[in-house]
């Protein structure tokens, strides 16, 4: 299962969702995979920090031929994430094609909700070629017990996505672990950041058979 994290939007959380997701999946006896396919290179970046062993491999693939370069190399892996790049069409395109399920982070702001329509765009174009794609909307760095956490769900309804049930929200413990290389579920592993992200996993991991 190749899932691609997917924004044309900065900011929204993509790598520490990915990171995370990751080492859920990880952590559960599945084999990962996480693919660096942004320029900036966070994921890299944050895998190069770490001290410990590598719960996964994080390998850099930020080209326009993602899509034809990686199907041979995720199906190594149970399971393949791909932290995509922000405002780069032929690159998003790209991540777009290799996946068989696009989550489309969306923080709980207007301006997400809005940028959310460049990303629908883009996956809509791959179904032309790659009719079965699915993709679902998540929301990520929800504040706790606020209108506007609630509100971009009914936002989000404009789009033809499903959005995820379980959410993500801010916790500092996201910046904490990843300034060491690590992730929640090693420096929090009872925390509420970690229970958000493991239902959040779970739920994708049970779309698996709509994606085959």
């Amino acid at each position: 299962m190749i899932i691609g994290i997917l924004s044309q939007k900065g900011g929204v959380g993509k790598t520490t969702l990915s990171i995370n997701l990751a080492a859920c999946f990880a952590d559960g006896g599945l084999s990962v995979l996480l693919v660096d396919a942004d320029p900036q290179a966070s994921a890299q970046s944050w895998s190069s920090v770490r001290e410990e062993e590598p719960l996964f491999p994080v390998i850099g693939m930020a080209k326009p031929s993602l899509h034809k370069d990686l199907p041979s190399v995720a199906g190594n892996y149970d399971v393949t994430i791909i932290d995509g790049a922000p405002r780069v069409n032929d690159l998003g395109r790209a991540s777009i094609l290799a996946s068989d399920l696009v989550v489309i982070p969306v923080q709980p702001s207007p301006y997400d909700v809005w940028a959310a329509g460049d990303t629908v765009s883009l996956i809509e174009e791959a179904r032309v070629f790659k009719e079965n794609l699915k993709a679902v909307f998540a929301i990520n760095r929800k504040i706790v017990n606020t209108a506007i956490g609630r509100d971009v769900e009914t936002a989000l309804g404009d789009y033809p996505f499903g959005i995820l049930k379980h959410h993500v929200c801010q916790r500092v413990v996201f910046a904490e672990s990843a300034a060491t290389g690590r992730t929640i579920f090693e420096v929090a592993a009872q925390s509420e950041a970690a229970r958000e992200v493991t239902a959040m996993a779970e739920e994708i991991w049970q779309m698996q058979g709509e994606t085959s």
